[in-house]
C-alpha cells in the first residue's frame, strides 16, 4: 500500500510540475470548430471563385468583388470564427476544472504560437504587395505549422506533430500550386477535425 501511495504522490506532483509549466487545458472540441470553419470557408472558395484560391481564378466576381480580395476575406472570417470558438471551447474548459485561463503557461504559449503567425501574416501581405498570391495559401500552412511548433514547448507535445505535417503539407502545396484550395482545406480543415477528435478522447473524456 505504500509503494502505491509513493507512487500516487509521484504522479500527484508530477501532474503539478506539468501544470505550472504547460498549459493543458486546450480543449479537442476548438480544434473540431477550427476544422469545421476552415472547410465552411474553402467551400465557399471553391463554389463562388469557380474552384480558384489565391488569385488562380480571375475571371470570377463573387457579389462584385474582386476574386483575390474575396479569398482574403473569407480567409480572415474563418480565422476570426475559428479563434472565437477555441476561446469559447478552452474557456468552458478551463471553467469546469476550476483552473485559471490566463496564467504564465497559457501566455506562454500565446506569445510563443503568435510570433510565427504574426511574422507568417506579414509576409503573406509582402507577397499580397507584389502580386505572388498564389504563395499565400501554402505560406499560411508553413508558418501556422512553424507557431505550433514553437508554442508546443508550453502545452502538450501532440501539437507539435500538428505542426511539422501542416509544415509538410505546406511545402507539398508549392509543388502542386493548381490544388493549393484542396491542401489548404486538407490541412485546415480534415487534420484539425481529426486532430481536435483525437485529443478529445484522450484528454477532455
Amino acid at each position: 500500500m505504500e509503494g502505491k501511495d509513493h507512487l500516487e504522490n509521484l504522479s500527484y506532483i508530477r501532474s503539478l510540475m506539468e501544470s505550472s509549466t504547460r498549459f493543458i487545458s486546450l480543449s479537442g472540441l476548438s480544434g473540431v470548430a477550427a476544422g469545421f470553419w476552415a472547410l465552411c470557408g474553402a467551400s465557399v472558395i471553391y463554389v463562388l471563385s469557380d474552384g480558384g484560391f489565391n488569385g488562380l481564378a480571375y475571371d470570377q466576381r463573387p457579389f462584385g468583388i474582386n476574386t483575390m480580395v474575396f479569398e482574403l476575406m473569407v480567409a480572415m472570417a474563418v480565422l476570426a470564427l475559428a479563434l472565437a470558438s477555441g476561446y469559447f471551447f478552452t474557456a468552458r474548459k478551463v471553467r469546469s476544472t476550476g483552473a485559471k485561463l490566463w496564467t504564465k503557461a497559457s501566455l506562454n504559449l500565446t506569445i510563443n504560437l503568435a510570433i510565427p503567425l504574426v511574422a507568417g501574416g506579414v509576409f503573406c501581405l509582402i507577397l499580397m504587395y507584389h502580386g505572388m498570391w498564389v504563395l499565400v495559401g501554402p505560406s499560411t500552412l508553413i508558418f501556422y505549422g512553424m507557431g505550433l511548433l514553437n508554442g508546443g514547448k508550453y502545452t502538450r507535445n501532440d501539437i507539435r506533430k500538428l505542426g511539422i505535417v501542416q509544415i509538410m503539407l505546406g511545402l507539398t502545396s508549392l509543388l502542386f500550386l493548381k490544388y493549393t484550395l484542396l491542401f489548404w482545406a486538407f490541412g485546415f480543415g480534415v487534420l484539425h477535425v481529426l486532430y481536435g477528435l483525437y485529443m478529445y478522447f484522450k484528454y477532455d473524456r
